[in-house]
């Protein structure tokens, strides 16, 4: 299974050229399973540009699985735990977000598909976040 991150759909609702959205077409073609998480639920339908881009997103997202974080409190501490051993080891992971992303997809045992530098450095250290 898939977790599918916003750097890579906003890209691909977008129309852009490039890999991780012909990777994108790839796993909608051959119906290879993938979701979301609220974070990027969130993050996509905050920037629709009109009510109608809104409620087509929100129609399209809501049919994909959603995965969340399992450990409650423990969840929101391993995070924070994964940025201060990050930041000790050199790596300043710039988003809060990306830090919940990456726990919700070490927690679901999934495969983390970005396109987004903070994942990379992550999972140079986080050899439990599987980069898709």
């Amino acid at each position: 299974m898939i977790l599918v991150d916003t750097s890579v759909l906003i890209g691909y609702f977008r129309g852009s050229a490039g890999a991780p959205y012909d990777k994108m077409n790839d796993i909608i073609d051959n119906d290879m399973p993938y979701g979301i998480c609220n974070y990027v639920y969130q993050e996509l339908l905050q920037g629709a540009a009109s009510k109608r881009d809104y409620d087509s997103l929100k129609e399209y997202l809501s049919t994909l699985p959603f995965y969340d974080l399992l450990r409650r409190k423990e969840s929101f501490e391993d995070a924070a735990y994964m940025y201060m051993n990050c930041r000790k080891r050199g790596v300043t992971v710039r988003s809060t977000i990306d830090l919940l992303i990456a726990q919700i997809a070490i927690e679901n045992n999934l495969f983390l598909f970005h396109n987004d530098n903070d994942f990379t450095n992550i999972s140079k250290l986080y050899k439990n976040l599987k980069i898709y």
